[in-house]
């Protein structure tokens, strides 16, 4: 088929040990997933469900291993937040898909970083609009390399600004566990391969200035360095 001009070329995200590349359909994400990040962001984890909103595909940067992503700060804001995570990449689609086989349906896991305009979202929200602006915009979402191995059930996760921890817990912390997020939803959508599923940031999110350098990690998954560029 002919398009009037170009398609952008799908991003593709590096995979441990393999040459071809991940590449990336949509990318969801999980609202308030830790319960301490749920009471300091005003929200009881108690009494709410799981929710969920999305960025465009492109708002992905691939970060190599070992490597120092120089990632701009945005237009529009001045409180841009860190929020490490644990990326889940799909690579069987499906729908309604129960929790006892969501492991069938997961590619790899990756840490990725939710970067927030803080001041945009808290703004619109306060309005009661949508708050994309705050979250799905340009480079917004840096994903390390796809490991092909699932991190234990206790695994830390954390992230450094200029080497000082600000996120610090574990996963069998997450409110709602990798194969419950699948399963509620493939309820809403049907997934489908190369679609990127962010599951909740821990305590402790905060602002970074130009020149700070962001270093996550989880156990079994190595690390994701960011620099915000000057």
């Amino acid at each position: 088929m002919d398009y009037v001009f170009s398609a952008p070329p799908p991003v593709g995200i590096p995979v441990a040990g393999e040459h071809a590349l991940f590449p990336v359909r949509r990318v969801y994400c999980v609202g308030r997933n830790y319960a301490a990040h749920a009471r300091e962001m005003g929200s009881d984890p108690d009494r709410e469900p799981p929710f969920f909103f999305c960025k465009p595909g492109d708002a992905v940067v691939p970060v190599a291993d070992r490597a120092t992503l120089d990632l701009p700060y945005p237009s529009r804001t001045a409180n841009l937040h860190h929020e490490v995570e644990l990326v889940v990449a799909i690579g069987v689609g499906g729908r309604d898909i129960a929790p006892t086989a969501a492991d069938a349906h997961v590619f790899g896991y990756a840490i990725g970083l939710d970067m927030t305009r803080r001041d945009l979202q808290l703004d619109m929200r306060k309005a009661g609009k949508p708050w994309e602006i705050g979250k799905a915009f340009d480079a917004s979402a840096p994903v390390g390399p796809i490991q092909r191995r699932a991190p234990g059930p206790r695994a830390a996760i954390e992230l450094a600004v200029n080497g000082q921890v600000r996120q610090r817990s574990t996963l069998d912390q997450l409110t709602w566990s990798v194969g419950e997020i699948i399963a509620q939803l493939s309820g809403y959508f049907e997934l489908q391969p190369g679609d990127l599923i962010f599951t909740g940031t821990p305590e402790g999110v905060g602002a970074v200035v130009a020149g700070d350098l962001l270093e996550g990690r989880i156990d079994g998954l190595g690390e994701l360095r960011v620099r915000i560029a000057r």
